[in-house]
């Protein structure tokens, strides 16, 4: 590790810069502009795929990649997060993933620009990298998504969570929304009362609600522990000096078409 140079951003101010609302998006700029090094920041492809920010910097010492979300993934956010996670294998650099993703974009639009394609190459390049993998969850983590930023599934060396974390399949509002959907479209069952209907979106909603809690998960030791926004990068700068100390062996990494 080299010299360790502070933040220009106080760390303490990443309680701001998250909403309690997951709903209001923020730039995820900003958390990278707390955790890093002199707060610098190398973009790679700042202007395409804008919703995956991609780049390296340094904490404490360490050179490391990040890639952070700043909404759904689309095919060309896709394939540059996999273009950018194999050049750090290839470089031999630790990757920070900051999850805060609804999942990969649907639709006839994003299966016609490529989505099913490029997402499998973004989770087969970060599930083949062996370099160390590292993952904070900052906000919601849904679906697909957890696995294309290397959720618990593909055994990141650590996983942290910040306490306003939601995993799951989907959010609250959309897995309510299919079940009300699915419910009115039984032919085998008589049409639905809107008491029945209430009570299947307050039942969703409750189970929703305790299961995709942070506390929920890591009571079942489904991530490394829940960590102040603030301490995050103290923290993520112990991991990386205990994963940097493992030796390198070979990188043969296969090829495969872009």
């Amino acid at each position: 590790a080299g010299p360790v140079t502070p933040p220009l951003y106080d760390p303490e101010e990443l309680n701001g810069v998250i909403s309690h609302d997951r709903r209001i998006p923020y730039d995820v700029r900003e958390i990278i502009a707390r955790l890093v090094d002199g707060s610098a920041f190398q973009e790679f492809k700042p202007e395409w795929g804008e919703t995956l920010v991609c780049g390296t910097a340094k904490i404490h010492g360490h050179q490391i990649g990040i890639l952070g979300n700043n909404g759904a993934l689309f095919s060309e956010s896709a394939l540059k997060g996999a273009h950018f996670i194999t050049s750090c294998d290839q470089q031999g650099i630790p990757v920070v993933f900051l999850h805060n993703i609804t999942g990969y974009m649907v639709g006839t639009e994003a299966e016609r620009g490529g989505i099913a394609k490029n997402s499998a190459k973004m989770v087969y390049a970060m599930s083949i990298a062996q370099v160390p993998r590292l993952s904070i969850i900052v906000g919601g983590s849904y679906g697909a998504g957890n696995y294309g930023m290397c959720g618990r599934g593909f055994r990141p060396d650590f996983l942290f969570a910040w306490p306003n974390a939601e995993v799951a399949t989907m959010s609250a509002d959309i897995a309510s929304n299919v079940m009300l959907e699915l419910r009115q479209t039984n032919v085998k069952l008589p049409p639905p009362e809107a008491d029945e209907l209430a009570e299947i979106e307050q039942t969703v909603r409750a189970q929703y609600a305790e299961q995709s809690d942070p506390y929920y998960a890591t009571s079942r030791l489904w991530d490394d522990g829940l960590i102040e926004p603030a301490l995050t990068r103290d923290i993520l700068g112990l991991c990386l000096a205990l994963v940097t100390t493992v030796p390198e062996f070979d990188r043969r990494t296969p090829i495969y078409r872009m």
